[in-house]
Parts: structure tokens; C-alpha cells; sequence
């Protein structure tokens, strides 16, 4: 299984973000999750959302938004320089 790229907590919420390569090159998804506990000691992850958990995943998604934007930049830098290397 892969790694996520990266990881965006706050308190029982979290967003998980993926890189995936293809024919066209990279993108980026994000998939939402809450942590609840269930019973006495086991953790558990959903992605259903209560109405008080909306606002801060609003939040999340904001910085999952602006952590992919800083990528995309990283990536095209590097793609750019990749192929001045190579010419």
C-alpha cells in the first residue's frame, strides 16, 4: 500500500492527501476522515460528519487545498528543470 503525501489533523478530524501518477501526470486527491472511539480502547475512522464538525473540516480542506496548490508549483519546477537538464 502506498504512503499518503501528506496529513492535515485537528483534534478527531483529518485530511489525507494522495499523489497519483499517470499517463497525464500527477494529481492530487483528499479524502476526509473522523476518528471516533468505539468501546473502551479501539480507534475507529469514518467519513461521515456531524454538524459541529463541518466548519473545521471546511478548514482542513482550505489547507489541503493550499498545501496541493504549493505542490503542483513544486512539481511543474521540477519538470521544467528536469527537461532543461535533458535538452
Amino acid at each position: 500500500m502506498s504512503k499518503p503525501a501528506h496529513k492535515i489533523r485537528s483534534g478527531v478530524l483529518q485530511v489525507t492527501i494522495w499523489r497519483n501518477h499517470g499517463e497525464k501526470g500527477t494529481w492530487y486527491s483528499v479524502n476526509p476522515s473522523r476518528s471516533y472511539k468505539q468501546g473502551d480502547e479501539t480507534w475507529k475512522e469514518t467519513d461521515s460528519l456531524g454538524f459541529d464538525d463541518l466548519l473545521m473540516m471546511a478548514k482542513l480542506f482550505d489547507l489541503a487545498h493550499t498545501w496541493i496548490w504549493h505542490q503542483m508549483q513544486a512539481d511543474a519546477k521540477a519538470r521544467k528543470e528536469s527537461a532543461q537538464a535533458a535538452a
